[in-house]
């Protein structure tokens, strides 16, 4: 009989990453979630079903004596490790004009965003090979287009990209390494309670999208678990832009 696989999320307590270990707990998997938000840490814990087959552990994703740390316990818990999903970023892409970007607030985009990325794939490449794992690492549409001032989120996604295709590269054939890209994915009910908010979207909100509706982590979750699972085993190095279509739409100014 195999043993449970076991899946390693960071940013795993609110939003999209959140709803991959809700998906990936529900499939019967062993999931450790790692996120810098205690508070978050601990509604997670409480709001995700298997609890027993869940472990909840603070860091820093942009620390790699953290990142490492993580890794260890995982490990130490579940005794192997299957799969790594990097989903921990800065969310807000605006950061306003370029002009006046600190280059602190341009680090600490790339630090969490793309350097969590790097570090995942650094300290946990010698635990998936064993066991033909598989790394998905969250991107963004921005990555590939932009509003204004938007220019440290869309760096930092858009090495995410570059970084895919790279370690796919490097990393094969034991270990597969893909990228999604979400689109407006809809999270206000996916938070801690104390940043919970309603779900309100109007109808020219669904009406952009050409299926319909805002995504949901659901959405999301679906294709990170195909992505992770042996079934997409020929699939390596790419980028799955995730948006209901948004990006294929035409839009005119009238």
């Amino acid at each position: 009989m195999s043993l449970p696989s076991v899946y390693y999320i960071t940013g795993g307590a609110q939003g999209i990453g959140l709803g991959i270990a809700q998906a990936l707990l529900a499939d019967g998997h062993r999931v450790a979630i790692t996120d810098i938000d205690e508070e978050a840490l601990s509604a997670a814990a409480e709001r995700l079903s298997h609890p027993e087959h869940l472990l909840a552990l603070p860091t820093d994703a942009s620390d790699e004596t953290q990142v490492a740390s993580s890794f260890t316990k995982t490990i130490a818990h579940f005794g192997r490790l299957d799969g790594i999903v990097h989903n921990a970023g800065i969310a807000d892409p605006f950061h306003g004009p370029v002009e006046q970007l600190s280059l602190d607030t341009w680090q600490a985009y790339l630090n969490t965003n793309l350097t969590g990325a790097f570090l995942c794939a650094k300290h946990g490449a010698a635990h998936l090979r064993p066991h033909g794992g598989s790394i998905v690492l969250m991107a963004s549409s921005r990555a590939l287009q932009s509003e204004p001032d938007t220019e440290a989120y869309a760096a930092s996604k858009g090495g995410i990209v570059a970084l895919t295709h790279a370690l796919a590269v490097s990393l094969g054939p034991e270990i597969r390494v893909n990228a999604i890209s979400p689109g407006w994915i809809e999270v206000s009910d996916w938070q801690k309670p104390s940043r919970q908010q309603p779900v309100e979207h109007r109808e020219i909100d669904r009406e952009q999208h050409p299926a319909g509706r805002v995504g949901t982590p659901e959405d999301i979750a679906a294709l990170t678990r195909f992505l992770l699972s042996k079934e997409a085993g020929f699939i390596t190095g790419q980028n799955f832009v995730a948006d209901g279509g948004m990006m294929r739409k035409m839009i005119y100014a009238e």
